[in-house]
């Protein structure tokens, strides 16, 4: 085994990682010598299947393999677990990353231009149900099938939140309270899991340039000021990268060994200090 590698030989899964974050985590754990499955929907098949080739003609150190799943789906969830554990014999880490829509931080004096704006006057309790069946169950789910191998290697999970979920956001209650969740679970999980040496910690992003961040920009009025603001919302001036973030999951799997329980809020200082926040009317 090639020496100075960080993940060598070690097992993971990641989902949603055809792409975005998602993508950058698992070329991360292929340059760090890890076998990774990584999943994304059907749809996205040819994107999965890209990355796959591209990385094995890379000739990492790493073994890259993408299983299509829907991660709504109890089924594909637990094909996913059983296709790992019949190429490789063993997980040592969950990524939990898949889910839907992004996170626009615009802290401005005005509403936040991020598409749609879902009052809660207008949120059908179908769409409520149908976020959190992406950005929380799914999460559940495949630690639950995940849980009795990682508990064989002592391993660990991942699960990626959102900054929001701790700040709140303009316009976005089901997804802030998705994400609220997915933190409180992680650390509930944290505490059962102790007892098999199992860590579970997550990473909650702020604004990370993704084609999802770039899609949901490009919707606004003034795409060029979107992305702008989103820079300026940032103590450093500039939003995060993908390979930051891989980099943030690659320290809590191989590094942090003594972090469970915790959100590493990867924010750039957007939370910080005070601003104008007032949304009130005219009285």
């Amino acid at each position: 085994m090639a020496s100075g590698l960080r993940y060598p030989g070690k097992v993971a899964i990641v989902t949603g990682g055809s792409r975005g974050i998602g993508e950058a985590v698992v070329r991360e754990f292929v340059r760090q010598g890890a076998h990774v499955v990584f999943c994304a929907p059907e749809a996205e098949g040819a994107a999965g299947w890209a990355l796959e080739q591209a990385l094995r003609e890379s000739g990492g150190p790493g073994e890259p393999h993408f299983q299509p799943c829907d991660i709504t789906s109890e089924e594909d969830i637990q094909a996913l677990i059983a296709v790992t554990r019949q190429r490789y014999g063993r997980i040592d880490c969950l990524v939990n990353n898949a889910g839907r829509r992004a996170c626009i931080l615009l802290f401005t004096p005005t509403p936040s231009p991020d598409p749609p704006e879902e009052q809660i006057d207008d949120v059908t309790s179908q769409h409520f149900r149908e976020l959190l069946e992406v950005n929380l169950v799914g999460y559940f789910l495949t630690a639950k099938f995940a849980l009795p191998y990682l508990r064989e290697t002592r391993g660990n999970i991942i699960n990626i939140s959102s900054l929001v979920g701790i700040i709140g956001q303009s316009q976005a209650v089901p997804y802030v309270a998705t994400k609220g969740a997915v933190t409180a679970m992680t650390k509930a999980m944290a505490v059962d899991e102790s007892r098999y040496g199992v860590r579970v910690n997550s990473i909650s992003p702020g604004n990370i340039w993704t084609p999802m961040w770039e899609e949901t920009a490009g919707q606004t009025a003034n795409p060029a000021a979107t992305i702008q603001a989103g820079k300026d919302a940032q103590l450093l001036g500039r939003m995060g990268t993908v390979e930051e973030c891989a980099l943030a999951v690659m320290y809590l799997a191989a590094d942090g060994t003594f972090c469970t329980g915790i959100d590493l809020l990867l924010s750039g200082g957007a939370e910080l200090a005070y601003g104008p926040k007032s949304r009130l009317g005219p009285s």
